[in-house]
């Protein structure tokens, strides 16, 4: 849907009177619009490719294109267990008595 929309958008700059006036804006409209089309017909490949195909070039594109996601997903949820982790030791320090020990701990 995303890129039928920028497909829709590139052919509205195009019909946009400036075009006829301007030709640099016609040349980067143009640019732009051969652009959107690729990328919408790319899209539509992938999208018909039947699904185990879908998922294994997914999965293999995505991780060539951006090679740290999957190491920042695993240090997001290392992260996050550690938090939780952390979160729970402060509310069981919370629900005890206030002495000198406990609030150290709670502060720390």
């Amino acid at each position: 849907a995303m890129s039928k929309s920028a497909v829709k958008i590139s052919s509205d700059l195009l019909s946009n009177p400036l075009c006829e006036q301007e030709p640099g804006f016609l040349e980067m409209v143009t640019a732009f619009d051969t652009a959107m089309k690729r990328m919408d017909s790319f899209n539509q490949e992938k999208v018909n490719m039947d699904k185990g195909d879908q998922a294994v070039l997914g999965c293999s594109w995505f991780s060539s294109v951006f090679p740290s996601l999957n190491m920042a997903v695993k240090r997001r949820e290392q992260t996050l267990q550690d938090y939780k982790r952390l979160q729970s030791k402060v509310e069981k320090y919370e629900e005890k008595e206030r002495t000198g020990p406990v609030l150290a701990k709670l502060h720390q």
